[in-house]
């Protein structure tokens, strides 16, 4: 197997990834494996990583011009929650 470094990854990022790969028991190198395995996988077959909200498809961009900063991530991610606990919710009557 070969090694491969990668510079300038923006802190954000960087701490997105640690947190991944802590909560799935993985080494931070073990989780960016995964990652890329899985983004080459995406990318050849032309396809979106299903299950990504809007905010998790947009934030990449952002996070890679360092446009994020932590509490708007934090803020982002709070609205997130929130709408995935709204998620099977019945709707009330509006008559």
């Amino acid at each position: 197997m070969g090694d491969m470094l990668i510079r300038d990854i923006p802190e954000p990022l960087k701490r997105e990834i640690e947190q991944a790969a802590r909560k799935g028991g993985q080494s931070l190198s073990g989780k960016a494996i995964d990652l890329l395995r899985k983004g080459m996988v995406a990318e050849r077959e032309g396809v979106s990583v299903p299950g990504l909200s809007a905010w998790d498809a947009i934030r990449s961009a952002f996070v890679a011009e360092d446009a994020i900063g932590d509490e708007f991530s934090a803020i982002m991610d709070d609205i997130e929650a929130d709408r995935k606990r709204d998620f099977g919710r019945r709707v009330e009557d509006f008559e």
